[in-house]
């Protein structure tokens, strides 16, 4: 095929979620480097940590008890982003000035939670089984849920919803109608992780944040331009009958290495069908997720043997949107990982990718060719006894700067 060529040459794609370029370099994926390596983690961690402050039982920074939890544990980020309660901001409005024209500010309230994914501080989503990772997702819905406006299309599909209630007393609902809810993780201290405590975000805000509001505007000109058809259901099928990008797919979702990827190994999963957000998933879509999930997650540690870093959110409805806005959004989950050829050499974006455009070295079909290889059991798992009897579970493993060779510690 005439599109085999472009693992060879200079090229751009595409991003129609974005509506915008990124050029992909192959041919510099074989540059020496000599530039910064980051260091993988060789730390191995115990099931529980008195010192830490997401494990159970154990007080936190500002002086909050953790209580013994089983699965998830969520609570308000004592550290916010945004707050319900601020200073209101009513900037003057002097009609025709330079600085209404040019300087513009609003101001933007909001919740932020932390969820902690499991009670064991040494494990990652890629040590989970996608039913230890259902309570997470059921977790996610409760609290999307717990901030949907009434008058959402999507309160219907909420209030039908049969999933164990959140069991916190202290989440209470918010006191303000909130726009959106971004639910995200980030892993690793290479992408800003302070805790190695397996954990998520959410953040709530007044705002409709710029990433899923870009999107929104391509997804909602692609149903307007193609007779109401959904971009993101054309594109899981495509995909899927093509394979070439593909990692791996279920009866629900497709997950693999965007055509327009930006990272070296960035992962999208998609469903299939025309879901709006969280609230429309059934039992079993839920379990199908739940699986991709471990499957990505799984597969990324086991590329370069080390503890994969990444920063995955999901994108779907707004929490209070026109009738248009939640029919036009469709759920979805980006990973974003910055590893390029090994566990320590990164991709940075910088220079070019800062004043011209993105730019990657390895082609999407080439990435998701090498992520299809790693299924199979987690790397660690075969490792020796003394790292999963339960005293934890660490990076075991460091590769060669070739990606090809990987040494024991």
């Amino acid at each position: 095929m005439a599109d085999h060529i472009l693992n060879d040459i200079s090229h751009r794609r595409f991003n129609l979620l974005r509506g915008s370029w990124i050029l992909v370099s192959p041919h510099r994926n074989k540059r020496p480097w000599q530039g910064l390596q980051e260091k993988p983690s060789k730390t191995t961690l115990p099931d529980y940590d008195p010192e830490c402050y997401l494990c159970p039982s154990n007080t936190r920074a500002n002086g909050s008890k953790n209580p013994k939890f089983d699965n998830t544990f969520v609570f308000v980020n004592d550290y916010s982003a945004v707050k319900e309660e601020q200073q209101e901001y009513n900037p003057e409005q002097k009609d025709g000035s330079l600085a209404t024209r040019l300087l513009r500010a609003e101001a933007v309230t909001g919740k932020c939670y932390v969820i902690c994914f499991s009670p064991s501080h040494h494990l990652t989503l890629a040590d989970m089984t996608p039913a230890e990772i259902i309570p997470i997702i059921e977790t996610w819905t409760n609290l999307y849920t717990l901030h949907l406006s009434p008058k959402s299309p999507l309160a219907e599909a909420a209030a039908a919803l049969k999933i164990p209630q959140l069991n916190q007393d202290d989440i209470a609902k918010p006191n303000a109608q909130y726009r959106y809810m971004q639910i995200f993780e980030n892993k690793g201290t290479t992408m800003g992780c302070s805790n190695p405590h397996p954990h998520g975000q959410i953040w709530t805000t007044t705002s409709f944040p710029e990433e899923p509001a870009t999107e929104f505007h391509q997804l909602s000109k692609y149903r307007e331009e193609q007779g109401g058809a959904h971009l993101l259901v054309d594109y899981a099928k495509l995909e899927s009958k093509e394979k070439e990008r593909t990692v791996f797919e279920n009866g629900t979702f497709w997950a693999g290495v965007p055509y327009w990827a930006v990272w070296p190994f960035e992962v999208m999963i998609v469903s299939r069908q025309h879901k709006r957000a969280l609230v429309d998933f059934n039992d079993k879509e839920r379990g199908d997720l739940a699986e991709c999930i471990a499957e990505i997650t799984r597969r990324y540690d086991n590329l370069f043997e080390t503890q994969f870093p990444y920063s995955m959110g999901m994108h779907q409805a707004p929490l209070d949107g026109s009738e248009e806005e939640v029919e036009c959004s469709h759920f979805h989950i980006h990973f974003y990982p910055p590893l390029l050829r090994s566990a320590t050499v990164r991709k940075f974006q910088v220079g070019y990718e800062m004043l011209g455009e993105p730019q990657r070295d390895i082609t999407p079909e080439q990435a998701a060719e090498r992520l299809r290889a790693c299924g199979g059991e987690l790397y660690r798992r075969k490792l020796d006894t003394s790292l999963t009897n339960g005293v934890g579970h660490g990076d075991a493993g460091q590769a060669t700067d070739a990606g090809n060779v990987q040494q024991k510690q």
